[in-house]
């Protein structure tokens, strides 16, 4: 994809037969985390509320999301690596899990920073 300005742009550059999901995930994620800003970073669309929360991508076969918390379950019939999940084009989107996915960074953020 071409550089892009914000997350509109993003999803309006994808391919048509993916922006339907991308519009789903991020309604999710604005869901999940109604405080996050919403930027480009890395080429992607991000989520940022005292840190990270989130960031999604479009590739061939799949989304990509990242950064990822390992404290949620639910990830096992998905292809993972570390700090990333790929979710395949050609099937539906687990939404009741990204929001738990983000809520948990969204709370992980809160106990960093109340850390400090």
């Amino acid at each position: 994809m071409k550089p892009v300005k914000n997350v509109d742009e993003y999803i309006a550059a994808a391919p048509e037969r993916v922006r339907g999901k991308l519009l789903e995930l991020r309604a999710a994620i604005k869901e999940a985390a109604p405080d996050a800003e919403e930027k480009i970073s890395y080429g992607m669309a991000g989520y940022f509320y005292k840190g990270n929360v989130v960031y999604f991508g479009i590739w061939r076969d799949h989304i990509g999301l990242y950064p990822m918390t390992g404290e949620v379950g639910g990830l096992e019939k998905y292809r993972t690596s570390k700090g990333t999940a790929s979710f395949p084009l050609d099937k539906k989107l687990p939404l009741a899990l990204i929001k738990k996915l983000v809520r948990a960074r969204m709370k992980k953020n809160e106990e960093a920073i109340k850390k400090i």
